[in-house]
């Protein structure tokens, strides 16, 4: 008997010398992303369901766009309308246009090789006394005007074979940069009325059904990525020095298998009593601060937000 009174002793001795783990009481909180859109209409397709896990980039709804898509058309046709405008400045004139002047050109030519000649001859007459000067004043100007007819054509034709003018042309690139912004930003309003997952999560809650109207900014679909769960405790402030930002804790729960490890990731720099719903009435004079952990993503998606959770720090 005296033996096993000594054992008993000796194990009681070594429970009361181990040291005891800090567990705090706590809960899951989750930081849900809502996702909604910017412009107002009527819900025509819901794509997802509550408790469903969706990927990033699946889609999540759509609304009615019919406007916003009218305005799509018209911004195109202006596109292409201006660019229509842009590239026919950068061209020259049509080949038959071109032909033409080069025929009138031919023509004056002709008809300043007949003025010249016709000058000639009454040049000589007038010399030898058969004609008056006057006629060979009216010589000389048929000839200034067949000449200066030709360097008229010439000029129309370099100009007919040359692209519009710079100015013109900056002009229509102007307008051309304005149609494609409005496209743009026409595409962009389309692409509003629809909305597809941000991040990957499960979906907590769908805020409205088929057929309702939705306002702008209102969000349809609540996600909550598995990032987005972490565990808020309180630290009583005697205690608060043991705790440091990226400490190791543990969580666990009723029903978890195993404890979740989690990390602190912020330690609120106010003071706060103790919250009634966690101490007893004989603690609620304490002062604690709020702590925050989070676990990974893998060890988060058993916990639920609202979940009680016991703390253990490390």
């Amino acid at each position: 008997m005296k033996r096993v009174a000594s054992v008993l002793i000796a194990l009681a001795a070594a429970a009361c010398g181990a040291p005891q783990e800090a567990v705090l009481q706590g809960y899951a909180e989750g930081e849900f992303v809502r996702i909604g859109a910017p412009f107002a209409g009527t819900l025509v397709s819901l794509d997802v369901h509550r408790g469903e896990r969706v990927e990033a980039g699946v889609p999540l709804f759509a609304l009615e766009a019919e406007n916003e898509a009218a305005v799509r058309r018209e911004a195109g046709e202006r596109l292409a309308q201006a660019q229509a405008r842009l590239d026919n400045l950068r061209k020259a004139r049509r080949p038959t246009e071109i032909d033409a002047v080069r025929a009138q050109l031919a023509q004056a030519k002709a008809a300043a090789s007949l003025s010249i000649a016709d000058f000639k001859r009454e040049e000589e007459l007038v010399s030898k006394g058969f004609l008056s000067r006057q006629r060979l004043d009216e010589a000389r100007t048929a000839v200034a005007r067949d000449r200066a007819r030709v360097d008229e054509l010439e000029a129309q034709l370099a100009t007919a074979q040359l692209a519009a003018r710079p100015d013109e042309i900056r002009a229509a690139q102007a307008d051309a940069s304005a149609a494609l912004a409005a496209v743009e930003q026409a595409d962009w309003r389309l692409k509003q009325k629809s909305a597809v997952a941000t991040v990957s999560g499960v979906v907590t809650d769908t805020l409205f059904v088929r057929g309702e109207w939705v306002g702008a900014g209102q969000p349809v679909v609540t996600l909550l990525p598995p990032g987005n769960i972490k565990a808020r405790f309180h630290v009583e402030e005697p205690r608060l020095g043991a705790v440091k930002v990226g400490q190791a804790v543990e969580l666990r729960c009723d029903g978890c298998s195993e404890p979740i490890p989690a990390r602190v990731t912020w330690i609120s720099p106010q003071a706060e009593f103790t919250p009634p719903v966690i101490y007893s009435k004989d603690s609620r004079a304490r002062l604690v601060y709020l702590v925050e952990a989070r676990p990974p993503p893998a060890h988060a998606e058993g916990l639920k937000p609202g979940q009680p959770l016991d703390v253990v720090l490390r």
